[in-house]
C-alpha cells in the first residue's frame, strides 16, 4: 500500500439497500454506493463526529428517497479517518478510497466561523460538482437554526455534486416586481413569509418592517423575507432545504404508534414488534401487556429513523418467527404499515394465506404497495389508507381502529373525537367532547403537532381546569390520562398555536362490564370502485343490539390528492338506505377526483333529538311461524315480541364518536373535467292511497341529480292495470301528465296528486304505479318500487224502515229463564252487550 493509503482507517457504514454507477459511487437498485466522506487531517480527534457523520446521511437518505419521488437513496458510505487518530476494532483497510476522490470533505471552516455548506463547481447547469465541503460545526448541528437539518443541507449539496443543479434563490437580488407588486424570490411562490429588515443602531439593533425605494418600486437594502416555519405548500430542495412541506410520516408513525401501545391495545395482549427496509429488524420480541410500563417499554421502541427499500415480505417472514417462539400464527393479528412501493408482495401470498393470520394494512402516504389491499383481504384484516395531509389525523385514527377482533366490547378502546386544524398567527382551536355514561373508563386526551408545544387548555363539565399533561418533545405529544371513570357531560378544550397543525384525539372505554357502551362501525360497500359505479358508505351505531336512531352522522371521505369530500349519512330508508329507523346510516359516493386510494372516517354526534330505541328492529331473517294445525287443531306458538318503531327511549341520547371507516381504491377515474355519467338513485319508497274518490296521493323520497346528491331534472310516472306490463314495458305504459311536478332536493319528501285518465279506473279496479328520475343530462334512474291501490267504492244500499223495537229505548234490564240454554245466550248476549247490566231472573 502507499503512504496515504497507510495512513488512514475506514469504518463502512451500511444504509439502505438500492441502483446507479458513475466513478467511485456506484448507483445499485437505486440505491448510491461507494460514496467516499473524508475528515480532514487537521480536524481534531473527536469519535463522536463519527456518528454525527452517520446520523446526517442516515437523515438524508429518507429525504432524498421521498424528494425524488422514491428513486434514490444512500446505501453505504465509507469515512475515511485520518492517521493521527485512535484504531479501533471496527475501522479497516482502504481499498480505492481516498483523500484525492473523496466526495465530500469535512474540515474547519475557513475562514473561521464560516460554516456554510458548500459544494465546488466548475461547470455549467447540469454538470457534475467536484467536492462536497462541510464543517464540524455544521455536522455537529450546531448551525442548525441558519441551515436546516444537516440531513436536509445534504441533500441540497448532493444535487449540486451528483446532477449539477443549480441554486434556485439569489442572494444579491432578494426581490422582483410582478404585475407592479413586489414578490419576494422563492420557489414556489405560495411559500408564506414576512419581509422585514434588521436595523442597528448605536450598538443596538431591532426588527422593522421594510420600505421600499420609490425610484426603483423594490424594498429597500437589507431587506429579507423570513418564511414561515411550517408551510403547506411544497418548496423546492434548491430553494430552502430546511422547509418541511410534507410533514414528518416517521413522526406521524411514533405518535399513532404512542396510541396504539398506551391506549387501543387490550390489557392481556402479547405485542411485538419488526421494522424493515430491504432486510427486517426485531425491536421486540413478544411482550404482554399487564401493566402501563409494559406500554411504555414497547413505546420507547418506536422506530426513530427511517432506510430506503421495501420487503414487504421480508418483514411479514420475520414477524411470523417472532410470534411462533411463542404462539402458532394462527388466529394471530399482524399490522402492517409502509409507505413504500413493492412489486414482490405477490411471491409470499401462500405463506400468508398458510400463516391463519390476520394481516391489517395501513398504506402511508400515496406511493404505499399497489398490492398491500390482498393480504388484508385474502386475511379478512382492516385495510386503511393515511395520507400527508396530517390535520386529518389519519394515521392515528387508522390505529385507533385496530382494537382487537376477539376482545370484549368492554375492553375495547372507543375513538369519541379525532379532529385537526391549521393555526396561524397565535389562533385557537376550540371545541368540545361528550363523555357519556356509557364509556370513561381510561379516558385519554391525545395531542400531536408539527412543529412546536401548543398552549393546551381543557376544563372538566364541571368546569374544574384539568392539568397534568404528559409532553413528548422528541415525538410532538402531549397526553392526560383521567384517572377512574371520567365525569359525565361535555368537556371542552382550547388550543393556540401559530403556524403549525395541531391534532386531538379522545379515546375511552366502557365505564362498566355490564353496560354496553355505544358504538359506531363503519365501512364501505366495497374494496375496490369502478368508474362510474357509485360507493356506499355505512355507519352501524348500536348499543348492544339496540339501534341509535336520529344522530347526525358526517363521513369524510379523502382521495390520494388530498382533496375532502363531506357526506351526511342518513337512516331514512331511501337512495343508498335500505331500511328506515334501524340505526344504519349510509350514503352514495360519486365525487371521484383521481385513481388511487381514498380513506374513510365518519363522526357521529348525539344530542336532543337521537334516541335509543327498545325493541330490535325487523331484521332479514328467517319467518316467524305464529302456529300450526294438527288434526284439525289450531296450536299456537308463544307470541313473537311485538316491534313497536315508535318504541322509542325519550332520554336524550347525547354522544360523540368517530370511527374509521377503512379506504377503497378506485379505477378508471378519467381526467378533469370528470363527465357527469352519474344518473338520479332508485326511489325505492314510492307509496299510494286513494284520496277524495278517484284521486290518487303518491309519496316518495326525492332522488338527486347524482344517486341521492342534489336535484333531478324531472320525473316519469307511468300507470298500467297489469303489474307485469308496467314492470317488463315501463316505456309503452301510460303516462302521467307530470308538468306541474317540480323535484325537490335529494332526501326531502315529495307528494304528488292526480287523477287516472286514459285509463279504466272503476269500482274494483287495480291500478299499478312507477317513478323515473330524470337528470339534467338525460340519465335516467332505474324504476321505482311498484306501487298499487285499489278502488273500492261501497255498494248503495235502499233505506230500511226501523221495526218498532229498533226505534224503543234500550231496556236497563235483561230478564233470563236460569235453565242451562239460558246460561249459554247469556254468555252470547254479555259479549253483545258489553256494559248493559245483565239480571238472571
Amino acid at each position: 500500500m502507499g503512504p496515504v493509503k497507510s495512513s488512514v482507517f475506514i469504518l463502512i457504514l451500511h444504509l439502505l439497500e438500492g441502483t446507479l454507477s458513475n466513478s467511485l459511487i456506484q448507483l445499485n437498485n437505486n440505491g448510491y454506493e461507494g460514496i467516499v466522506i473524508a475528515i480532514d487531517p487537521n480536524v481534531p480527534e473527536d469519535e463522536t463526529l463519527i456518528q454525527q457523520i452517520k446520523d446526517m446521511v442516515t437523515q438524508a437518505s429518507p429525504y432524498l428517497f421521498e424528494a425524488t419521488g422514491k428513486r434514490f437513496y444512500f446505501k453505504n458510505v465509507a469515512i475515511l479517518i485520518p492517521e493521527t487518530w485512535k484504531a479501533k476494532p471496527d475501522y479497516v483497510r482502504p481499498k480505492l478510497e481516498t483523500y484525492k476522490n473523496a466526495d465530500v470533505l469535512v474540515a474547519e471552516s475557513t475562514p473561521p466561523q464560516n460554516d456554510e455548506p458548500y459544494t465546488e463547481q466548475m461547470g455549467k447547469c447540469g454538470e457534475k460538482g467536484e467536492r462536497i465541503h462541510l464543517t464540524p460545526n455544521f455536522v455537529s448541528g450546531k448551525k442548525l437554526q441558519e441551515y436546516g437539518p444537516q440531513g436536509r443541507a445534504f441533500v441540497h449539496e448532493w444535487a449540486h455534486l451528483r446532477w449539477g443543479v443549480f441554486d434556485e434563490y439569489n442572494n444579491d437580488e432578494k426581490f422582483y416586481l410582478s404585475n407592479g407588486k413586489i414578490q419576494a424570490v422563492r420557489c414556489s411562490a405560495g411559500i408564506t413569509g414576512t419581509n422585514v429588515v434588521n436595523k442597528c443602531q448605536g450598538g443596538s439593533c431591532y426588527i422593522k418592517r421594510c420600505t421600499f425605494n420609490k425610484v426603483t418600486g423594490l424594498y429597500e437594502k437589507g431587506c429579507e423575507f423570513i418564511p414561515q416555519t411550517h408551510q403547506t405548500e411544497k418548496a423546492s430542495i434548491m430553494f430552502a432545504q430546511y422547509i418541511d412541506s410534507t410533514g414528518n410520516r416517521l413522526n406521524r408513525l411514533n405518535q399513532a404508534g404512542q396510541l396504539f401501545l398506551l391506549q387501543t391495545v387490550e390489557l392481556g395482549s402479547w405485542v411485538g414488534m419488526v421494522t424493515f427496509d430491504s432486510a427486517a429488524y426485531v425491536q421486540s420480541e413478544l411482550v404482554q401487556i399487564n401493566s402501563g410500563s409494559d406500554r411504555d417499554t414497547l413505546a420507547k421502541r418506536l422506530p426513530t429513523a427511517a432506510a430506503g427499500g421495501t420487503s414487504i415480505c421480508t418483514g411479514l417472514r420475520s414477524a411470523f418467527t417472532v410470534i411462533r417462539k411463542k404462539y402458532p400464527t394462527d388466529g394471530s393479528e399482524i399490522v402492517l404499515l409502509t409507505d413504500g412501493e413493492d412489486n414482490t408482495i405477490s411471491g409470499c401470498f401462500n405463506e400468508v394465506k398458510q400463516s391463519g393470520a390476520v394481516i391489517h394494512t395501513v398504506a402511508l402516504g400515496p406511493s404505499a404497495a399497489q398490492e398491500l389491499e390482498q393480504l388484508s383481504k385474502m386475511t379478512g384484516g382492516f385495510q386503511t389508507y393515511a395520507s400527508d395531509q396530517a390535520q386529518n389525523n389519519g394515521l392515528i385514527d387508522a390505529f385507533g381502529a385496530l382494537s382487537s377482533g376477539n376482545g370484549a366490547d368492554s375492553q375495547r378502546s372507543i375513538q369519541l373525537e379525532s379532529k385537526g386544524l391549521t393555526l396561524q398567527n397565535s389562533q385557537w382551536m376550540n371545541g368540545t367532547v361528550i363523555v357519556d355514561s356509557t364509556v370513561g373508563k381510561d379516558t385519554l386526551f391525545l395531542i400531536t403537532w408539527t412543529t412546536q408545544p401548543p398552549q393546551i387548555l381543557l376544563w372538566d363539565p364541571s368546569a374544574k381546569k384539568q392539568d397534568g399533561f404528559v409532553v413528548d418533545k422528541n415525538t410532538k405529544m402531549a397526553y392526560l390520562q383521567i384517572p377512574g371513570i371520567a365525569k359525565v357531560g361535555t368537556w371542552k378544550y382550547s388550543l393556540q398555536a401559530s403556524s403549525q397543525t395541531l391534532t386531538l384525539t379522545v379515546t375511552s372505554r366502557a365505564s362498566s362490564a355490564t353496560l354496553p357502551p355505544i358504538t359506531v362501525t363503519s365501512k364501505m360497500n366495497k374494496d375496490t370502485g369502478k368508474f362510474p359505479s357509485p360507493m356506499i358508505v355505512y355507519a352501524n351505531i348500536r348499543q348492544g343490539a339496540s339501534p341509535i336512531l336520529r344522530a347526525r352522522v358526517t363521513a369524510l371521505i379523502e382521495s390520494v390528492n388530498g382533496k375532502t369530500i363531506t357526506l351526511e349519512l342518513l337512516d331514512n330508508g331511501a337512495g343508498a338506505d335500505a331500511t328506515k329507523d334501524d340505526g344504519v346510516y349510509s350514503r352514495y359516493f360519486t365525487t371521484y377526483d383521481t385513481n388511487g386510494r381514498y380513506s374513510v372516517k365518519v363522526w357521529a354526534l348525539g344530542g336532543v333529538n337521537a334516541a335509543r330505541r327498545r325493541t330490535i328492529p325487523q331484521q332479514n331473517g328467517a319467518m316467524f311461524i305464529p302456529g300450526w294445525i294438527e288434526n284439525d287443531e289450531i296450536k299456537l306458538n308463544p307470541s313473537r315480541p311485538e316491534i313497536n318503531k315508535d318504541d322509542l327511549q325519550n332520554k336524550q341520547v347525547c354522544f360523540s364518536r368517530t370511527s374509521s371507516g377503512g379506504s377503497f381504491v378506485a379505477s378508471d377515474v378519467p381526467k378533469a373535467p370528470i363527465p357527469d355519467l352519474f344518473p338520479p338513485c332508485q326511489i325505492t319508497d314510492l307509496k299510494a292511497e286513494i284520496h277524495e274518490g278517484r284521486l290518487i296521493n303518491l309519496t316518495w323520497t326525492a332522488p338527486g341529480d347524482d344517486y341521492d346528491h342534489g336535484t333531478a331534472y324531472k320525473y316519469i310516472i307511468r300507470i298500467s292495470t297489469s303489474i307485469l306490463d308496467l314492470r317488463d314495458k315501463f316505456n309503452e305504459s301510460l303516462q302521467v301528465n307530470t308538468t306541474a311536478l317540480i323535484p325537490k332536493e335529494a332526501n326531502t319528501e315529495e307528494v304528488f296528486l292526480f287523477k287516472p285518465e286514459n285509463i279504466t279506473f272503476e269500482n274494483g279496479t287495480d291500478l299499478f304505479i312507477a317513478i323515473q328520475a330524470v337528470d339534467k343530462v338525460d340519465l335516467k334512474s332505474e324504476i321505482s318500487n311498484i306501487a298499487r291501490v285499489s278502488l273500492f267504492i261501497p255498494p248503495q244500499t235502499p233505506p230500511e224502515t226501523p221495526s218498532p223495537d229498533e226505534t224503543s229505548p234500550p231496556c236497563p234490564d235483561i230478564h233470563i229463564n236460569s235453565t242451562i240454554p239460558g246460561i249459554h245466550i247469556l254468555k252470547i248476549m254479555w259479549k253483545w252487550l258489553g256494559e248493559l247490566q245483565l239480571t238472571i231472573a
